[in-house]
């Protein structure tokens, strides 16, 4: 039978890439969003459901509608997130460090709390957490992304020892600088806020990684997939950064 694949945050970029690599390979792909528009021109047999990660009525509801149509739930590709603000940390604001860290931390929480019965039931599945090399490393002028990014691979970790008897494996993949909309609007406001251009801040990026360039969203979904098969059924608890090996991650140049 073929794998069936949740994706949150789906419609586009790292979400969207892992879809398209897990249905290369026969799965079943559902993916959830906030963006209509992206998820009214999904590819011809995905299923796509509006669902804010936060929102526990609305994930409970999905992960219901998932058990009576799908019976079950093989692979949570648990990636829902957002940068956050970009500023210094007496300059942010409350409310935006709580919503920065309630898609992202609370989002994972959500999709794995829901996820984890299916999963259980069947005594197999995959958890893959999308974390951030912003979790390994600090992140200057990004408190609220980091500390949840951090909170992130902790809630991987103790996923990997609550359901490892069950024969769940969870793991986190660590992006670095990934090409994309997300992160020219965050080399934009770096640079605002660090004084540079945006192509200073860019190439401070790459310098700062032994591979000297950004990262592709497929290579993210190709960690993904390798995640979450058998050629992997003995790793758990484990974050793999997919990120060019970053050897600075302050891109002060």
């Amino acid at each position: 039978m073929s794998q069936r694949v949740l994706i949150t945050a789906g419609a586009s970029g790292i979400g969207r890439a892992m879809g398209a690599a897990f249905a290369e390979i026969g799965a079943q792909v559902w993916v959830t969003d906030v963006n209509s528009e992206a998820l009214e021109a999904l590819p011809v047999g995905w299923r796509g459901t509006r669902v804010d990660a936060a929102d526990e009525v609305g994930v409970r509801e999905l992960f219901s509608e998932i058990k009576g149509e799908w019976g079950g739930l093989d692979v949570l590709c648990a990636n829902a997130g957002i940068a956050g603000p970009t500023a210094l940390i007496e300059d942010v604001e409350l409310e935006d460090w709580r919503t920065c860290v309630s898609i992202n931390l609370e989002g994972a929480f959500l999709a794995a709390k829901y996820a984890s019965p299916l999963m259980k039931e069947a005594r197999a599945g995959a958890v893959i957490i999308t974390t951030s090399t912003a979790g390994l490393h600090g992140y200057p002028n990004r408190a609220p992304y980091a500390a949840a990014k951090w909170a992130k691979i902790g809630l991987m970790k103790t996923l990997a020892m609550e359901l490892g008897p069950y024969g769940i494996r969870v793991n986190a993949v660590a992006p670095g600088a990934v090409e994309g909309p997300r992160m020219e609007g965050v080399l934009e406001r770096e640079a605002l806020a660090k004084g540079m251009t945006r192509d200073e801040v860019y190439q401070g990026y790459a310098a700062g990684t032994s591979m000297q360039s950004f990262v592709e969203a497929e290579d993210i979904a190709n960690m993904a997939v390798f995640l979450a098969s058998d050629g992997a059924k003995m790793v758990s608890g484990q974050v793999v950064a997919v990120d060019g090996h970053t050897v600075n991650p302050d891109p002060q140049i």
